[in-house]
């Protein structure tokens, strides 16, 4: 056992945010912990990462204890590196003790030459340990470990030569999570270590997770990821923590059942109780059924003494409807041809863009960080210009544009002042009971914006949404910051939704659950798929299995060609007998190399070792590229 939690709590200004809270961490568990937010989960990382203590029960019980071979590694949510140290420099430093370790391996190599007797046998028993250590530990797979994270952490385009502060928050955030992979504790805490992911990064991630050797505990509001990784989801709420077996797709089952069976079980002892009272209260003051009545008390009492509590009710759900007052027709918007960049510059993102959106469509735009989707979002609602194409909006089409960097708000007023601001005719009483739809009530309503959370700020834009009554909705990562419950909630009322919705997001249970068609855009170029998210998925597989199929097929085909088209297809020929011939060779080096590589004479040198581990690597690398031009032409 890496961590075992019995019976702490944590008061803040006398109140109980965490109360009897246990919890045990095994080596190799994967846990999700869930939980509105507010309901204490970054409290609880703080308190086991020792950044918060914790208090006592009020019997002076509660312990936390660590294992001794325990070592945490701790992602705080949206905290990201901060050094003046080059990307490469800082991700090697989890290499540290290895690198010295090798450091003083080549040292001691070039001394053998000078030593003799015991001062020789001590260099050699002292080279043999730091070797047999060395690589226990892959010291000669540093290089590869580094540049396989961060080739999946997104950044295989990024200069490793350029300083950490250089990058944006969301890249210094997915910084941090690289160096903690590379890291490698046997006890991995992770708060929200998808947001700043796109989908291609969060499913290396996941991958990378399933065969982590370490225990991990990760806080999440993406249910995908939860499925994907966890054995275990742990719920917080109302200060009390609950164990489930499972991803939390099976967690979502159980604890409907355990809910249905504890509100059954009260009800028939309420009426049990309700029952014995009645008889007693009837029958005590009768002379010929008093001693019935007290054999009734009797149980009463005992059933009262071991009475089951009132079950929990799940918390207040946000209430979100979309509606609108004007049917737009069928062909709502036509887009062709726009050469889109983010300012209207020369940096273009999309030099031909198409989309044809119809009434009731649920267009879902997806793509990896820094495609554009965002600026496709704004492109075509004219909010920055387009040098080429053409864009149309059919009459009576009114937009309702949800900003997931919330520019739209006023960050100098205040939550009620800003809904003022836009809807001046409507009272305090009908605006702060719309705010409380969305779960912003009481005090909250007098914060200024600029304070707000990132969960208040969306939730504002919920309402300003629904005062909108838009019959077309542009949505821009809608779910972030969002706790699950919250999510489920826009989920279903966007399913309700009979208007048109254009979204960008990486959330793939809402992209299941909404779309009608999956716009991808990646390395400047936009595809269409019909279909939800797994459809896009099912399709993208049948394409790239097709392209395997072609090359059986092709020949048949019988085709005219010009004189310059046989030319170009003999060059192609010759071409692929050329990289056959390559990548032969190639094939039989790597094996060449590999076979010297499990030599003892190579493994007794460090620098052998690492000039072959390193053109091990190249050659492979190089196999790859000609692999792929080879499959290129041949399709």
């Amino acid at each position: 056992m890496l961590l075992s939690i019995d019976n702490i709590y944590k008061y803040y200004n006398g109140e109980p945010i965490l109360g009897g809270i246990s919890l045990n961490i095994n080596e190799g568990e994967r846990i999700g912990l869930v939980g509105v937010n507010g309901s204490g989960k970054t409290t609880l990382l703080s308190i086991i990462t020792g950044r918060v203590p914790y208090d006592r029960a009020p019997d002076g019980s509660g312990e936390l204890n660590i294992s001794g071979t325990a070592r945490i590694g701790y992602l705080e949510q949206g905290v990201g590196l901060s050094s003046e140290r080059s990307i490469a420099d800082e991700l090697r430093l989890p290499f540290s003790a290895l690198d010295a370790e090798k450091e003083r391996m080549t040292q001691i190599e070039a001394e053998l030459g000078a030593l003799s007797g015991e001062e020789l046998s001590r260099a050699e028993a002292e080279y043999d340990r730091l070797k047999a250590h060395f690589e226990a530990n892959d010291g000669y797979l540093i290089d590869v470990k580094i540049k396989t994270v961060l080739n999946g952490m997104g950044f295989s385009g990024v200069d490793a030569k350029r300083s950490v502060n250089s990058l944006s928050g969301g890249e210094r955030t997915r910084l941090a999570l690289s160096k903690l992979l590379l890291e490698a504790p046997n006890l991995l805490i992770l708060d929200e270590p998808t947001n700043h992911l796109d989908l291609d990064t969060m499913q290396w991630l996941e991958d990378y997770l399933l065969g982590y050797k370490g225990a991990i505990l990760t806080v999440s509001h993406n249910r995908y990821f939860l499925d994907k990784i966890a054995t275990r989801i742990c719920e917080l709420e109302y200060g009390r923590l609950s164990s489930y077996p499972g991803n939390y797709t099976k967690f979502v089952s159980e604890k409907r059942a355990q809910t249905a069976r504890a509100e059954k079980l009260y009800k028939a002892e309420q009426a049990k109780i309700k029952e014995l009272q009645f008889f007693i209260d009837k029958n005590r003051a009768s002379a010929t059924s008093a001693k019935a009545a007290k054999s009734k008390q009797h149980m009463l009492d005992r059933i009262l003494e071991n009475a089951q509590d009132k079950p929990f009710v799940y918390h207040k759900p946000a209430k979100i409807s979309l509606e609108y007052d004007i049917e737009p027709p069928k062909e709502v918007f036509e887009a062709s041809g726009l050469e889109i960049s983010p300012d209207g510059g020369r940096t273009v993102i999309l030099d031909s863009f198409s989309l044809s959106v119809r009434r009731g469509e649920r267009v879902c735009i997806i793509g990896p960080n820094g495609a554009g989707k965002s600026t496709v979002l704004k492109a075509i609602q004219g909010l920055i210009p387009c040098r080429k194409g053409k864009r149309f909006w059919a009459e009576n089409t009114k937009i309702a544009y949800f900003d997931q960097k919330n520019e739209q708000l006023d960050p100098s007023l205040t939550v009620i002042e800003e809904l003022h601001r836009r809807y001046p005719a409507m009272t305090d009483q009908s605006l702060r009971s719309l705010l409380g739809r969305v779960l912003l009530s009481g005090e909250s309503v007098y914060k200024p914006i600029g304070v707000l959370s990132g969960g208040e700020k969306t939730k504002l834009s919920f309402a300003l949404l629904m005062l909108r009554r838009g019959n077309v909705l542009i949505l821009d990562e809608p779910t972030n910051h969002l706790d699950i419950s919250t999510k489920e909630v826009l989920e279903d009322a966007l399913t309700e939704y009979t208007g048109t919705v254009i979204l960008v997001s990486h959330d793939r249970y809402l992209l299941n659950k909404l779309a009608t068609k999956i716009i991808e855009i990646k390395d400047g170029v936009s595809r269409e798929y019909k279909g939800s998210f797994d459809d896009y998925l099912a399709a993208r597989e049948l394409s790239d299995s097709k392209k395997e199929e072609k090359r059986s097929f092709e020949p048949q085909k019988k085709q005219y060609r010009t004189k310059s088209q046989r030319a170009e297809d003999a060059k192609k020929r010759q071409r692929l007998y050329e990289l056959e011939a390559k990548i032969s060779g190639l094939e039989e080096d790597i094996k060449a190399i590999e076979e010297e590589i499990c030599q003892p004479d190579s493994s007794r040198s460090y620098q052998k070792m690492s000039e072959l581990c390193l053109e091990l690597e190249d050659k492979k690398e190089l196999l790859s590229r000609l692999s792929d031009e080879w499959l290129e032409l041949s399709e």
